[in-house]
């Protein structure tokens, strides 16, 4: 057991930023038993750790992100969503058939997700499942917590990337390598979207999800030519884009499950995330530069759907969680301005609890200081962000999220392990 000393800041409900100045935190392997003003006697010969910096808030969780898009970050933001697959995207992912390449640009991207504010992260690599086992090597090696699929798409791509009756081989493959190699980097199953899997892949991936009780990713309602390819083409049958994943045993229910963007959902969908517990992953950077429309997160919100909040790189210009959770609150401001209804807005601690607590819970009791969840913390300095009065503790975390940068972490815990 460990004791950790210092100011705590969380987010225990969506209403609320909790302050918890001068405490300390019983920590026993990686899991928080306790939290005290005062040490008590009985632990009073334990050893403490006084955290360096200012204060110290839970590792962020980033629901939603595409490792093989890394150097793609901040460039070729001129398409919507489906030209900028085909025309970029596709291509840039096509050279992680060559495994050197893939060594080198996962060595970068877990790197920076290292030293970013992020503790744990839902991660798609590519179709290669060598390549991403290299990812997952290095995720591993991180001391990050992480899930990592390797991409199934077998239509609507490029030649290079349409796989064939392989999917399935090199999947199962894929999952047994993974999960007797791993212990913090675990597999997910991953179908790019519905557009590029025919039935007959969703029904295999389905059923390795199943065979294996994997959690699933992919990508909901994010732009409306997507949307009305899948109704009006693709699955004209289904109620809403939901219903097809569901139809094959993708979406929720007893399989865990996150979705990314939700941008454009129906009410009958949002009645199926619900009903399903699906998680979504807000990716409002990613919505605004491939034109895809801003999610109404205060509604899902409202109605208790699970909303955590994901940088979508490359649709998102940055790793940065500081700047996924400021994303949030703005786009909601565009929201309100455009339907002249300020009750559409995410306030600081909205944004704060997704991507803390309720993103945290994909992984399990995650992402508060609380008795019986898992200690990620990021330990903070502000003291360049000050200019005159400090502020009061909850001025101060947010103003870290507007203008800090990953210098103002001193120190990061995963699962109870330093990082650094």
């Amino acid at each position: 057991m460990h004791l950790y000393h210092g100011t705590f800041i969380d987010a225990p409900a969506q209403d609320e930023l909790r302050v918890r100045k001068d405490h300390y935190l019983l920590v026993e392997e990686g899991v928080i038993k306790a939290v005290f003003h005062y040490v008590p006697e009985k632990y009073a010969t334990l050893p403490v750790t006084t955290l360096a910096g200012t204060f110290c808030i839970p590792g962020l969780v980033d629901l939603h992100l595409h490792a093989s898009q890394l150097a793609l970050c901040g460039i070729n933001m001129d398409l919507e969503l489906l030209p900028w697959l085909q025309s970029y995207i596709f291509p840039e992912e096509a050279r992680f058939a060559s495994e050197e390449y893939a060594d080198q640009l996962y060595a970068h991207f877990s790197n920076a997700l290292l030293k970013s504010p992020t503790a744990r992260a839902c991660i798609f690599a590519t179709i290669h499942s060598k390549a991403t086992l290299l990812l997952m090597d290095k995720l591993e090696k991180s001391g990050l917590i992480t899930y990592v699929g390797k991409v199934n798409m077998n239509q609507n791509a490029i030649p290079e990337l349409e796989e064939d009756d392989r999917a399935a081989r090199d999947t199962r493959a894929f999952i047994e390598a993974a999960v007797e190699k791993y212990q913090h980097t675990l597999p997910i199953i991953t179908p790019r979207f519905v557009p590029s899997c025919t039935k007959e892949l969703l029904s295999v991936l389905g059923e390795l999800a199943e065979e294996y009780d994997l959690p699933v990713q992919s990508h909901i309602s994010e732009n409306k030519r997507e949307i009305a390819w899948v109704k009006e083409l693709l699955f004209p049958q289904a109620s809403c884009y939901g219903a097809v994943y569901a139809s094959f045993g993708l979406f929720g229910g007893k399989r865990k499950t996150v979705m990314a963007h939700a941008v454009h959902c129906t009410e009958a969908e949002i009645d199926l995330i619900r009903e399903r517990g699906v998680y979504l992953a807000h990716c409002a950077d990613s919505n605004i530069n491939l034109a895809s429309g801003i999610a109404p997160i205060q509604r899902y919100l409202k109605e208790g759907l699970r909303v955590g909040i994901g940088t979508d790189i490359a649709g998102g210009s940055q790793l940065s969680m500081f700047r996924a959770v400021c994303d949030t609150i703005r786009v909601s401001k565009l929201l309100a301005e455009r339907m002249d209804d300020t009750s559409v807005i995410v306030t600081f601690p909205e944004a704060f609890h997704a991507a803390t607590k309720t993103g945290g819970s994909f992984f399990g009791k995650v992402g508060i200081f609380d008795e019986g969840y898992e200690f990620d913390a990021l330990s903070i300095n502000d003291d360049t962000l000050i200019i005159g009065s400090p502020g009061t503790f909850e001025q101060r975390v947010e103003r870290v999220f507007y203008l800090g940068n990953n210098e103002a972490i001193v120190s990061k815990f995963v699962g109870g392990k330093q990082l650094f």
